[in-house]
């Protein structure tokens, strides 16, 4: 019996079921909103996010994957307050998420004298005592590489994940840019640290339709975050259902995970602004809108079945 943890504590991985591998529940500038709270009341947002994530358990969705880590406002004891109002699982992440430096308090606390990375120990104390004294324990780690590429800090962090992951075996998520074929530096430095690849996510591939990329990093061995349906002002639906299809007929759902990358709140937007530029970036999308039209482009129940809950499955409990 392989167990995983999540907001409310381990459970087996045979009984995360759909699960959704890049989900959000909040987004936030944390120290802007400790100091501007504006309209922020921590109650509201809190029932509010139980109100969409149950609406999204009645979809069928039984688990989410939360890759919100130091850069995104992660607050543990915030998202167990919404775990417990609500029927599905949470999976929290630890990690820290930066396209270029690291955070000032990272900077002049360097390695030296044959000493780890501080980065690591925390990162090693987030999955195996827990974040912050809530008891949660992480079950994955999370770093980025944007368009800026590998940054000697988006390195730093990348080297601090995978020598986490060598120490605890816990699986790695990487927002990547794959239109400037970010994946490759990816899995160059992670192979370097020893790191599993076969447990290695490549959140936002979805943004891409280049076929030959996009089996290149799954021939490497992982897995292609499909995460960011609804975001059609990136790559459009078309593009998306259409990229998805294609590597199913190739043979590689396998190596699919599906997501939206949305959230309950995030506060990088206006509010009001989001259902002007992405109407369609919410937790039900998948199951409304892509689903079915990939079930028109020949994908089987098998195949979604594999990308929804067998991949999940596996990416958590290993070999």
């Amino acid at each position: 019996m392989a167990l995983v943890e999540t907001v409310r504590g381990p459970v087996d991985v045979s009984t995360l079921g759909t699960t959704l591998m890049h989900e959000h529940v909040f987004v936030l500038s944390e120290e802007v909103r400790q100091n501007y709270p504006g309209d922020w009341n921590d109650t509201d947002r809190v029932d509010n996010a139980i109100e969409k994530l149950t609406v999204l358990a009645g979809r069928g969705c039984q688990t989410i994957v939360d890759p919100t880590v130091m850069g995104l406002g992660r607050d543990i004891a915030r998202i167990r307050r919404v775990a417990d109002g609500i029927g599905l699982n949470i999976i929290v992440a630890t990690g820290l998420y930066t396209y270029n430096e690291v955070p000032l308090y990272f900077k002049y606390r360097v390695a030296g004298g044959g000493n780890p990375d501080p980065m690591v120990g925390l990162f090693v104390g987030d999955i195996t005592e827990g974040i912050a004294g809530t008891g949660v324990k992480a079950a994955f780690l999370k770093c980025a590489i944007d368009d800026q590429g590998l940054t000697p800090g988006v390195e730093r962090v990348m080297r601090a994940v995978g020598r986490a992951h060598a120490e605890t075996g816990a699986p790695v998520t990487v927002h990547t840019h794959p239109s400037t074929g970010t994946g490759r530096d990816v899995v160059r430095v992670l192979s370097e640290e020893g790191v599993d690849l076969t447990r290695v996510v490549l959140g936002h591939s979805g943004d891409s339709t280049d076929l030959d990329y996009l089996t290149e990093m799954a021939d490497a061995g992982c897995l292609l975050g499909m995460d960011r349906f609804g975001l059609d002002l990136i790559t459009s639906f078309e593009d998306r259902v259409g990229t998805v299809a294609a590597l199913c007929e190739r043979g590689y759902a396998g190596s699919l995970v599906l997501s939206h990358d949305a959230s309950c709140y995030i506060d990088w937007f206006p509010e009001a602004v989001i259902p002007m530029f992405a109407p369609k970036w919410n937790y039900e999308h998948i199951f409304d809108d892509v689903l079915p039209a990939l079930r028109e482009r020949g994908v089987t129940q098998e195949q979604l079945d594999t990308m929804l809950i067998e991949n999940p499955r596996r990416y958590f409990a290993g070999s």
